[in-house]
């Protein structure tokens, strides 16, 4: 599942970059929830699935509010706007931090995900191959006026998919397309009066433009919100953060295959680093992926 989001995500900034072209970036970021919400709770209310496993445990409902925010709304709002000011390098480099940004707090707020000097070590060495892999480029300046805040808008948005995923890893049982559904519901409900009031009412674009809208919430954001669910419900927010390190080599190697943009000559230097920093920092769950952890006759 993991592979599969990054793959997914890797190839979302091409069609972001189709859909801007016939829609304003917070009414992309509207639209996309919008459709990927109506979609989700459509599948669960035919499955007549229920929110929560058991009728007696505790409902945390502002919890779910607070994860619903920072899944989605906030983080592709924060994005749109910071990508106005800085590279499209840095933005990149940004949502890899979010690895980073994951350890420490999954070490004070999740069981069972303690912080290893291994661990550590090896989301480091994954990092280093995704700024390899960007280029030196991501943190040059563009000059704009608002860079600074941008910056800070990229980085914002990472903190915002770190803290929802530990926060979504501390949940009740719950079942998974129920939530997946509600997040998406809490997403499209505050960016809709953002994008009104910053960008004025929805704009009226062309087929292609719904076509791509439709497209982006199906796949990145209704089926990959619900595949993230169930990462971090059943393996932890640390193991999904891994999925940060794949989404930049996978936009590069889309961007070569479709879009004719030339392959960077460090791709297989970064590429040996993300898999290496993967590799150390997961050892253990690997290990028992791969059935390598059979106990002994």
């Amino acid at each position: 599942m993991v592979a599969t989001l990054g793959l997914v995500w890797g190839a979302t900034f091409m069609a972001i970059e189709i859909a801007l072209e016939g829609i304003t970036p917070f009414w992309l970021a509207a639209g996309r929830i919008g459709f990927a919400a109506l979609l989700t709770l459509s599948v669960w209310g035919l499955l007549r699935g229920r929110l929560w496993r058991d009728p007696d445990q505790p409902r945390p409902w502002p919890n779910l509010l607070v994860i619903g925010t920072l899944s989605s709304a906030l983080p592709f709002m924060l994005l749109s706007w910071g990508q106005q000011s800085v590279t499209s390098g840095f933005a990149g480099v940004s949502m890899a931090g979010v690895a980073l940004l994951v350890l420490p707090l999954a070490h004070f707020f999740v069981p069972g995900e303690r912080l290893t000097l291994r661990k550590g070590a090896g989301f480091a060495i994954g990092f280093v191959g995704v700024v390899i892999l960007i280029g030196g480029s991501a943190f040059t300046s563009t000059g704009a006026e608002m860079e600074t805040l941008g910056r800070l808008a990229c980085v914002g948005a990472a903190g915002c998919y770190a803290i929802s995923s530990v926060m979504t890893r501390r949940l009740p049982p719950m079942d998974p397309i129920g939530l997946a559904a509600v997040m998406l519901a809490v997403g499209t409900a505050v960016v809709i009066p953002v994008a009104w009031a910053v960008e004025g009412p929805p704009p009226l674009p062309d087929t292609r433009t719904v076509i791509v809208l439709a497209i982006l919430g199906l796949v990145p954001t209704a089926g990959a919100n619900l595949l993230r669910v169930l990462v971090i419900r059943s393996a932890g927010p640390v193991f999904m953060s891994l999925t940060n390190y794949q989404v930049p080599v996978w936009s590069v190697v889309f961007g070569a295959t479709i879009l004719g943009e030339p392959l960077p000559p460090t791709l297989l230097i970064a590429l040996a680093l993300i898999l290496a920093g993967v590799a150390l920092s997961q050892y253990r769950a690997l290990r028992r992926l791969f059935g390598m952890d059979r106990p002994a006759r």
